[in-house]
């Protein structure tokens, strides 16, 4: 997979944060513009991408991922960005973790060649899309899930219905009792392994469980965790020991936020037979509040994580003019929902700047300085005793869970430490 090989669509001003005079551009170009936000090169809001960041934290979840010996499928959805689903690649993940069929039709398209579908499919047109895909293309490889006796019969009998020419490989998720979806109990997992093995158009490969949304779960308190992941991890033994799966057995975990304590869960798992999957996501853009907070307890708790050199930094930042200071201690940027996530934390401001100051560097907001609000093109700030900020000064936002972030922006800038872009990453959501 090659981005810049690829049928690469010219971009003007249509696409948000690109400069409204600058006519239309090749984006694998974009970095010898010599544009600079700070310099107000491009139009406001933007989001960018710190490339130092991305390129450790690609680098650290690699070192992460070799040393605890687990194959790494970073999950695609958190940027849906295929330049890097390449470096993730290029860093030694083994496959892509996608969701839906778009989402696989986009990774197939820019030559993924080994998907992990963290779902069930219950949908025909996606069925006989992966179907014709598979048909045509043998050395192409596709898992996805099955949490029901029902589920899979559905696949086995459109597969038959499509010509029975393809056998699907599947993983039995594994749930928790009023989670999301996944079998409740062990008695239930080996009906549906029985059954599965039974399926002529199915190939049970293995276990799969996502520890990320256990109920009573925090970064405070990972015990419902472990024994969500025991559960987990007794179905696995089971399927070893009864000659439930084709192949090397597949046991696929994990989030961006408990990874240090599903390689402690998994470590007296003998691997000889088994292939241990860590679908984390998120660590790629990492943020400024939710998995800022969930990687300081992995480093309190882990000592590979601890000993790894740098960490996962946030890459991810939004900026924005502030449009007015209405009254003392208030100011409002020109922002809003459209741009930003607020789905777990308002943003956060980290920096700021005033265009045309001798400052390089956007200096740090002063404690008391955090969001009050956000609107659909619009945020307020406190803003303490004493702040400097003024009207048309330059705002840099940290953001909190940047899945919905990623999905506001169809082209992302790439950035050196002097906001000078370098780069643009094209999104498909």
């Amino acid at each position: 997979m090659n981005y810049e090989t690829h049928s690469v669509q010219m971009i003007d001003a249509h696409i948000k944060g690109y400069p409204l005079l600058a006519g239309r551009s090749n984006p694998v170009n974009i970095g010898e513009k010599g544009w600079n936000v700070l310099r107000q090169d491009l139009p406001l809001p933007i989001a960018v991408l710190k490339e130092s960041a991305l390129s450790a934290n690609s680098k650290w979840m690699s070192d992460f991922s070799k040393r605890s010996d687990f194959s790494l499928a970073p999950h695609g959805k958190t940027t849906m960005c295929p330049q890097i689903f390449q470096r993730q690649l290029d860093d030694g993940a083994w496959a892509i973790t996608l969701s839906t069929a778009h989402q696989v039709a986009v990774a197939r398209d820019f030559g993924v060649n080994r998907v992990l579908l963290a779902n069930q499919i219950m949908d025909p047109q996606f069925l006989a899309y992966l179907y014709h895909t598979l048909l045509a293309d043998p050395s192409f490889e596709f898992y996805c899930l099955i949490d029901s006796i029902e589920g899979a019969q559905f696949l086995d009998q459109w597969l038959t219905h499509l010509g029975g020419k393809v056998r699907l490989q599947v993983l039995i998720e594994v749930g928790v009792p009023g989670g999301r979806t996944g079998v409740r109990d062990a008695e239930s997992v080996e009906k549906l392994a029985q059954f599965a093995i039974s399926c002529s158009n199915l190939v049970l490969r293995g276990i799969e469980g996502f520890e990320g949304l256990v109920p009573g779960a925090c970064a405070a308190n990972v015990h419902p965790v472990r024994e969500y992941l025991d559960k987990v991890i007794a179905a696995v033994r089971k399927g070893l020991v009864s000659g439930w799966f084709t192949g090397e057995a597949i046991l696929s975990l994990g989030g961006s936020a408990y990874f240090d304590v599903v390689q402690d869960s998994v470590a007296s798992l003998a691997r000889e037979r088994l292939r241990i999957v860590l679908r984390s996501g998120c660590y790629i853009a990492q943020d400024n509040h939710l998995y800022e907070e969930h990687f300081r307890a992995i480093r309190e708790r882990s000592a590979l994580a601890n000993s790894l050199d740098g960490g996962l930094q946030p890459a991810l930042e939004v900026l924005a003019y502030v449009q007015s200071i209405p009254e003392p201690g208030v100011g409002v940027l020109a922002v809003g929902r459209r741009d930003l996530s607020y789905d777990n934390h308002l943003p956060i401001p980290l920096r700021w700047h005033r265009p045309g100051s001798s400052v390089e560097i956007p200096r740090r907001f002063p404690p008391g300085t955090d969001v009050k609000e956000i609107y659909d093109q619009h945020v307020t700030m406190n803003l303490p005793p004493g702040s400097t900020v003024a009207t048309g000064d330059i705002v840099a936002l940290g953001i909190s869970h940047p899945c919905t972030t990623f999905d506001k922006w169809r082209y992302l800038f790439g950035v050196d430490e002097s906001y000078s872009v370098v780069s643009a990453y094209e999104t498909f959501f």
